[in-house]
Formats: C-alpha cells, structure tokens, sequence
C-alpha cells in the first residue's frame, strides 16, 4: 500500500462529498434536523454524506471497516478501519454558520496511518499520512513556534451533551482568558485542531469528544510536528474522549494547566 497515493484518492472523495454538503447548506430547513440527544443533531446531509463516503472509501479499501458517527456500515476490519465524521459541526452547518467538515482518518491496527480533514466553506483540505509532512492544500504547513500559553490562542469546544466536568472546565477558561492570547471555539473540533497544526492556534483541549472528531487531524497535528495527549499525559486521546494539543515550545505549560484544573488536582 502506497499511502502517499491513497490520501491523495481520500482528499478526492473528501472534496466530491464536500462539494455535495456546500451546496445543502441554503436547502436545510428545521424539518430536517433530528435530535440524537440534548443538543447533538443529525440532518439527512450527514446520513447521505456518510453513505457517499462509505461507498467510496470501500472501492478504495475493500478489507477496512468503518468507526462512522452515524453508522452507516459496522464492518470492523481485521487490520485497516476508517474512523469518518461526515459533518463535523453540524450545529453549525443547520444556521448556515461555518466552519464544518468531514473527517476522515484510516488506522493500522492501533496506529493512524492517513488523516484528511476538509473544511466545505473555505475548501481548505488539510491532510497527512504516515511519515509524510503535513500539508493544506498542497503547501507544507507546521506548528506555531509559540513558546508560552502567554503567547497563544487557545481553541476549545463547549460541553453540549457531557456537564460532569463543566465546572473544571470553567475553571480553565478563566485562567486562560487571563493568561493567554484568547480562547476561541469554532464549532468543530477537527477544524480547531487542523488550524492547530497550520499555526493558527497554538493550543487546544476539550473534554467529550468521540473519535470520529479528532482522529484525522491528530496524525495531521503530530505530522505537522505538534503534541498530543490526554488529560493525564497518556496516548489514550482517540477514543478516551479528552485531549489535549499544543505547540511543542508551549505545550508542558498548557498541559499542567488543563492536567491540573480538569483532574481537581491542588495547584
């Protein structure tokens, strides 16, 4: 398997479906959106962009499985799964309000191998495979060189659906409003944590996220030479739903903070 070549096919299947969600956004009317749960909702555009995703991605890899947020195939494989997001930010797509995006990672086993994240508004595709750079849109991209959480614009996604830590969580913005550059939140955590790794923020970290959200742009991230951990400075950020990202010259400072105030440790 050449990787190079088939994250340049992935990118291409991401842009076709893209093209599809873009020209859905002025024809979304309350009437389609269901609700999954409090405040998680699900449109007819992320179950088609799934299934146009799923129907491509299987040409392309007959032996994968599928981790998919709306789950339209549960095939798991023996080796290879794609881990899809056909809508990352739904919210934001049913107000017309970018971003959003699809998501789309392949795993080896246990190791990321090709993430490919493509925000539909801007049409930037960020993407990377294993051993490559990272790239948007052709051109090489890296980390901000920030130094300190003084220095930096801090990403992050409210909790919408998962309240348990809501009041650590409060804490944390508080600190970071007063000792960073600003915390924003776009509404999309794979778009946060790409616009990580092309140096637009320095940092990110949220809490409740599922692994559809954060796979692809974590090996983009990591390609791309930042950090990436959970809250306890573990590997276990794809599926143990909290991660913390950062730029490598201020990422010890961010993740003692975040380790710190999320955990109730004593500062």
């Amino acid at each position: 398997m050449e990787l190079g070549t088939l994250c340049k096919q992935v990118i291409e299947v991401a842009e076709k479906t893209g093209e599809f969600i873009y020209n859905e956004v002025p024809k979304i009317k309350a009437a389609n959106v269901e609700s999954k749960s409090l405040h998680n909702f699900v449109t007819y555009v992320d179950k088609t962009s799934e299934a146009k995703l799923v129907e491509a991605l299987t040409k392309l890899l007959p032996e994968a499985g599928f981790i998919a947020e709306e789950g339209t195939s549960t095939k798991k494989g023996d080796r290879f799964n794609w881990i899809i997001d056909p809508l990352d930010g739904t919210t934001n797509f049913i107000h017309g309000l970018p971003p959003f995006a699809i998501s789309i990672a392949l795993m080896d086993n246990e190791e990321l191998i090709i993430g490919v994240v493509h925000e539909v508004v801007s049409k930037e595709t960020f993407y990377a495979w294993k051993g490559s750079a990272a790239y948007l849109n052709g051109k090489e991209i890296h980390v901000s060189t920030a130094a300190r959480v003084k220095d930096s614009l801090i990403a992050t996604g409210f909790p919408y659906t998962d309240f348990d830590k809501l009041r650590p969580f409060m804490l944390s913005l508080e600190h970071l409003f007063n000792q960073s550059h600003g915390v924003r939140r776009l509404g999309s955590a794979s778009v946060d944590m790409a616009y990580l790794a092309c140096g637009r923020f320095e940092g990110f970290y949220e809490y409740g996220l599922s692994p559809w959200d954060v796979a692809a742009a974590a090996l983009i991230i990591r390609q791309a030479g930042g950090k990436i951990t959970d809250f306890n400075g573990g590997e276990n950020y794809i599926f143990g739903r909290e991660i913390i990202c950062g730029a490598p010259g201020m990422f010890s400072e961010l993740y003692q903070l975040i380790h710190r105030i999320m955990n109730n440790l004593p500062a």
